[in-house]
């Protein structure tokens, strides 16, 4: 049988173990639970690590951009790269090209912070991946790529 058919959630056979959004959303909650006391430990939330990662990959960033990357509504960002500012973590003030952009870049303090929350969830992505086959880890980010592309326009 096409499992896809029982992951549809319009058919009388549905089964949540086959829904590919269940699943995704299970394994984000759980990485999540694994994750946070480690951040905590380190003086971090969820929401600043993520801010934190983007970041490292570039800053500065506009907080449309990081909202965008981060999947977070842009108010509720403003609010989060707000309170970074206030524990120094980052650095927030008019982009020099447009001053209506607010650009936000790594401050020394959160550059510290960054490394400590790459080392502190470095192990758990190591386990996470462990038995993936570098072919097989390619194939799982494209199918999860091809997924989030194949909403544009629903």
């Amino acid at each position: 049988m096409d499992h896809r058919l029982l992951g549809d959630p319009g058919t009388p056979a549905f089964r949540v173990d086959l829904y590919p959004f269940y699943l995704v959303n299970r394994l984000a909650g759980r990485y999540n639970a694994v994750i946070e006391p480690r951040l905590r430990a380190i003086g971090l939330d969820i929401p600043n690590w993520r801010v934190l990662m983007i970041l490292g990959e570039q800053s500065p960033r506009g907080v449309r951009d990081i909202a965008d990357a981060a999947v977070i509504p842009l108010s509720t960002m403003t609010r989060i790269v707000q309170r970074m500012a206030v524990a120094g973590l980052v650095d927030a003030r008019p982009s020099e090209e447009d001053a209506r952009v607010t650009s936000v870049a790594l401050s020394p303090h959160g550059e510290a912070k960054l490394a400590e929350a790459r080392e502190a969830t470095s192990p758990v992505y190591t386990d996470v991946i462990r038995g993936l086959s570098e072919r097989d880890f390619d194939r799982l980010v494209a199918l999860l790529d091809r997924l989030y592309r194949n909403l544009d326009g629903v």
